[in-house]
């Protein structure tokens, strides 16, 4: 992890983990030297759990098989990707099914300030791709974009009047 704070924030959900998630593989954190966190996977029943909510930002993966045999069950879960919670950094869809990609496409419209389609969603490159979130995760300015600079500005109107005025009224007030 790049300090104490990001160790201690990861490992302490480390430290949680029991009952309703199981750790498929990793789940050590050791900072004896360093920070480091195992690169871990977990497993969990329950979709709304804090692991699938929260933007962890460290080598975690949790994954929420979805049973996908009920009618409607693909729109479903993807209300759920989209409301589970206020955080809209990066997202992912792997499938074949064009009609499915379109309902990705659509359902997820604002869940995701980034979002790939049969592809690998682990970072833009700066200048090829530009980068951002939405909701609790940014402004869904774009890193490495044009319009990212505008960000970092703060326009200013000025006027300038040539030939000073003479009265305080306006003409049509006369």
């Amino acid at each position: 992890m790049i300090d104490g704070r990001a160790f201690a924030r990861l490992s302490g959900v480390l430290d949680k983990v029991g009952g309703e998630l199981d750790v498929l593989a990793g789940g050590h954190a050791d900072d004896a030297e360093g920070w480091f966190v195992e690169p871990t996977v977990l497993v969990g029943d329950d979709p709304t759990h804090d692991v699938f909510t929260t933007e962890l930002f460290g080598p975690v993966l949790a994954v929420h098989v979805w049973d996908d045999s009920a009618p409607g069950s693909y729109e479903q879960v993807l209300r759920l990707v989209d409301s589970a919670t206020p955080y809209a950094l990066t997202g992912a869809v792997f499938a074949t099914d064009r009609a499915a990609i379109d309902t990705a496409h659509r359902e997820l419209r604002f869940t995701a300030g980034n979002f790939y389609v049969n592809d690998k969603p682990t970072g833009a490159v700066v200048g090829q791709q530009p980068f951002g979130g939405a909701r609790a995760s940014g402004t869904n300015d774009k890193a490495g974009s044009v319009y990212n600079l505008q960000r970092w500005t703060s326009p200013r109107s000025v006027k300038e009047t040539l030939v000073s005025p003479t009265s305080w009224e306006y003409p049509h007030m006369g």
